[in-house]
């Protein structure tokens, strides 16, 4: 068939900038002129920050090849397609972790379970594996997992019901080679959580309380299994013990190792990004809406325990009703308000008092901290370091700082004095190496896989509070602040992403678990949703229903194209790209990748996205077209 004269590429790419990125996509099915013009850079370049809403002065990901890439991989690799719904465990779904393989996950649940999941199945369904009950040792449930380095055994953290129904925390230890209880750890306050340190050695904690609104939180180094061949070894050696003011305490822990922060999966450039956000600002008209790195995704769719039973019962209740950031705490107690009334009771006089002789004590008798174990790490500098990283405060009970304390080649076993380094009368307490302030009340944490990066989820103060009564924080905002900290540099980097909320008051707000993976952020939400952004633009990619609170997010270290969520509605949902979906239907070699998921899970994907259906999964294609995406299939994208 004779064909007409063909239109100029200018022209050509004139018309196609006046498209959405879809109808290129389908234009250049034409013709094999307007393919060309279909793949130009400039053009991806312009639709890329017009349909993502980024500010041009952002520079593309720097290992990004091209704009159409680039362009694609926000589209297609995200993981916000459900292909499958876990509904084995009988209450909410607290926590989920993935082995460092991405080979298996756990999942912990108000139902007192630890369950392990089959993600390498041939057919691609994910599978219950085993499931324990830990009901028999007096656990109320369970709401922290965490495998250890080599895959072999299981941390498991739960809350422990003690007498009259006082409540601490308890770890426990799992071989995976044949699910046995290797050991057992208290753990106090129940939302220190505990982590492991090494393949081997994990930190618990451990709560005295000093005075009304004064305690003392000891960190512990404990084996997980005490060796047959080497029973007067040291099972357990104190780390740190750092004082608590202001009715604070420390929480949550985790274990950042420095040596990662060369990793090449750390490609983001935050100060290129700080550097556009002022120009977009100084270029803005004054007075007008400042812009925001954030894609609007529009509407919706859907052991020294010496102190005796009693202290030990009234300083766990204490904990109870101050409300600390952990999943679901039971209701408080009537001794519970008691000692609350107690505290509010003494007068803000003696409450005063007491906090001014606290910080005379904290100088008189803490260990003067030593500068140059923590500093910003230089270029190329190759000392490993290990940091301890947790939540604590000093103007109140809910926690609005992180703590930063170095751990030294000589404490990462237990050999050695049990209670760690010989010290001083007058150095009881071990001083932080360093702080930083939030400014709200923090619900969650996650490090990027290199280690580099923290992100911090938080609930704002209003801005310029202050706060006279520790027993009584400022409001927290319905918003989540998601907070970057880059440990490199020890500073939090000018940016804050936002979408998802909470709506729970400070003495009933609860830990949001979130994740990080090479390329992408995601945190669960109080508004029944799981919300996704991209690491290096900073904008919000996708949401994920529940019918509930969302109260994890893990993506597996192996493929960051799967991701999992847990709810308060008893499941496990299963999120998979659209670029593996299409792939599982693709007929040809692939076809046996995830078969099934399309026999069992035929409902339409539960996400929200401002997109469209992906333009490659659409009619049939000319040759031409046909040939460029079995190219672009091969190289792992549409």
């Amino acid at each position: 068939m004779e064909c007409g004269p063909a239109l100029p590429d200018s022209l050509v790419l004139e018309i196609f900038l006046h498209l959405p990125h879809d109808a290129v996509l389908s234009a250049g099915l034409t013709c094999r002129q307007w393919l060309a013009v279909s793949r130009d850079e400039f053009l991806w370049r312009e639709l890329f920050y017009s349909y993502y809403r980024i500010p041009r002065t952002v520079p593309r990901h720097p290992a990004s090849v091209s704009w159409y890439r680039e362009f694609k991989r926000l589209y297609d690799c995200i993981p916000c397609e459900e292909v499958q719904t876990l509904t084995e465990h009988h209450d909410q779904v607290l926590h989920l972790a993935f082995s460092h393989r991405g080979h298996r996950f756990s999942s912990c649940s108000k139902d007192c379970t630890i369950k392990l999941w089959d993600t390498e199945r041939p057919d691609g369904i994910i599978s219950l594996v085993h499931s324990s009950s830990m009901l028999h040792f007096n656990w109320a449930y369970t709401q922290f997992s965490q495998f250890n380095a080599d895959d072999s055994l299981l941390l498991v953290s739960g809350v422990y019901l003690g007498p009259h129904q006082s409540s601490s925390g308890e770890i426990a230890v799992i071989s995976l080679d044949n699910y046995t209880l290797l050991s057992r750890v208290r753990n106090k306050p129940y939302d220190v959580f505990g982590c492991w340190l090494n393949e081997s050695h994990l930190i618990s904690g451990n709560l005295h309380w000093i005075g009304n609104i004064t305690s003392c939180s000891v960190f512990w180094l404990n084996k997980a299994f005490q060796d047959i061949e080497s029973e007067n070894v040291n099972v357990v050696k104190r780390l740190f013990q750092i004082q608590n003011v202001n009715a604070s305490t420390v929480r949550t822990v985790m274990v950042a190792h420095s040596r990662r922060h060369d990793n090449p999966d750390l490609l983001l450039d935050y100060e290129a990004q700080s550097l556009a956000r002022a120009q977009s600002r100084a270029r803005a008209p004054r007075g007008g809406p400042h812009q925001t790195l954030h894609f609007d995704l529009g509407g919706t769719d859907s052991e020294e325990d010496g102190s005796g039973e009693e202290e030990e019962e009234e300083e766990e209740e204490r904990l109870r009703r101050q409300g600390p950031a952990t999943p679901r705490l039971p209701q408080p107690t009537s001794s519970g308000l008691e000692v609350l009334q107690r505290c509010r009771g003494a007068g803000s006089a003696e409450l005063e008092a007491e906090a001014t002789v606290a910080r005379m004590m904290g100088r008189a008798y803490t260990k003067t901290p030593d500068p140059s174990l923590i500093t910003a790490s230089a270029p190329g500098e190759g000392e490993d370091k290990t940091y301890l990283l947790f939540t604590t405060g000093s103007l109140t009970y809910s926690p609005h700082q992180i703590g930063i304390k170095r751990i030294m080649p000589d404490q990462m076993s237990t050999s050695g004095p049990v209670l760690g380094g010989e010290r001083s009368s007058e150095e009881f307490f071990d001083s932080l190496d360093h702080v930083i302030d939030i400014h709200g009340h923090i619900i969650g944490m996650g490090l990027s896989p290199d280690h580099r990066y923290l992100y911090v989820n938080s609930r704002a103060w209003p801005a310029g509070c202050v706060i006279s009564d520790p027993m009584c924080p400022p409001p927290i905002a319905e918003e989540i602040d998601l907070h970057v900290i880059d440990l490199k540099n020890l500073r939090e980097e000018k940016m804050i992403l936002r979408s998802h909320k909470a709506y729970t008051p400070n003495d009933e707000c609860f830990f949001i678990f979130l994740d990080v993976s090479r390329d992408f952020v995601a945190s669960g939400a109080e508004d029944k949703h799981g919300y996704i952004w991209d690491r290096h633009y900073n904008i919000c990619l996708a949401r994920l229903a529940h019918q509930d609170v969302v109260n994890c997010v893990a993506f597996s270290p192996a493929d960051q194209e799967l991701l999992l969520s847990a709810s308060d509605d008893s499941t496990i949902k299963v999120w998979r790209s659209p670029r593996m979906v299409r792939l599982a239907r693709t007929p040809g070699p692939r076809r046996n990748l995830l078969p099934s998921w399309f026999t069992r899970y035929k409902t339409p994907a539960t996400s929200t996205r401002s997109t469209t259906t992906a333009a490659a999964a659409a009619t049939p294609t000319p040759t031409p077209a046909v040939e460029e995406q079995e190219e672009e299939e091969r190289d792992g994208t549409i």
